[in-house]
């Protein structure tokens, strides 16, 4: 497949949520014009909401926003990719990822060397898994981007900054790089910093953010109060010329792609805010 391009949801509802709703949900975002789905893995059935996702739609990219090496093995990979029809093979784009230490216990060891045994493992499946073009990596530090672009289509970071996108870029020369960028339509101050904290309070004890926000400048003290500062550059909250703004910030950085995540309290289902974020696609 090329590079991807435009802009996507992230969504964990079109992963864990209910298959039907998430099929309609992901019918309605290919209309409105959103060009690839993202899901993440953190544990359970994947490919059967890839499938899901696939069978609902005819042209959008279908992503994993990872799939995570210590749960799902290159062999199940391979044990899924034969079953795919030949019409959506090209619209799957394989986002793969080492998760984080406190996810996976004593297991969790030497991240970069996993990866690379997994592409290698991939690789050795050759027609019956999907092919390096159809691969990226979420990585976030120096030599990970290495390896993603070296071995792979290019890298998918999560939680990062159009300054993280920018140094991203330069690390990847001319691989393809798609960022994740979380938004919450709100405009007020309080109201939206409140929602993203206690909506990414997790992602804060997670070595792999932490590090690579240290990397970009921000403090053990940012981190520790979940600052102003942090939760700003993290997530673009405002109306919908503050979402696009920051998604131009990433693609002026280098970005070739955007995937939006809809941050809302928990439980809040996201459709509403897709669908008032979709006119930013009128670029």
């Amino acid at each position: 497949m090329g590079t991807l391009t435009g802009i996507g949801i992230w969504s964990s509802e079109l992963r864990y949520g209910d298959a039907a709703e998430a099929a309609d949900a992901a019918a309605e975002l290919e209309s409105l014009g959103f060009t690839a789905l993202w899901v993440p893995d953190v544990g359970g059935p994947v490919f059967e909401s890839l499938d899901n996702l696939l069978g609902a739609t005819k042209t959008a990219t279908i992503a994993t926003g990872i799939l995570n090496v210590w749960k799902h093995g290159a062999t199940d990979v391979g044990a899924w990719w034969p079953t795919v029809s030949e019409a959506d093979r090209s619209r799957v784009l394989l986002g793969i990822g080492v998760s984080h230490g406190p996810f996976i216990g004593a297991e969790y060891q030497k991240p970069l060397a996993k990866v690379a045994g997994y592409l290698d493992e991939l690789d050795a499946l050759g027609d019956g898994a999907p092919p390096a073009d159809q691969r990226c990596i979420a990585a976030l530090g120096p030599k990970m981007l290495e390896l993603a672009r070296s071995r792979t289509s290019g890298s998918c970071p999560y939680l990062v900054t159009p300054e993280h996108t920018a140094l991203a870029r330069e690390a990847l020369g001319d691989a393809g790089l798609y960022v994740e960028q979380g938004f919450i339509l709100e405009s007020d101050a309080d109201t939206a910093r409140t929602i993203v904290r206690e909506s990414l309070a997790h992602y804060f004890a997670l070595p792999n953010y932490v590090n690579n926000w240290k990397r970009l400048g921000f403090t053990d003290h940012d981190v520790e109060t979940r600052s102003d500062r942090l939760v700003d550059a993290l997530v673009a909250w405002g109306d919908l010329d503050a979402v696009r703004a920051r998604v131009d910030a990433h693609l002026d950085a280098g970005a070739d792609h955007v995937c939006l995540q809809a941050v809302a309290p928990f439980g809040a289902p996201p459709r509403e805010a897709w669908r008032a974020v979709a006119p930013i696609l009128d670029r």
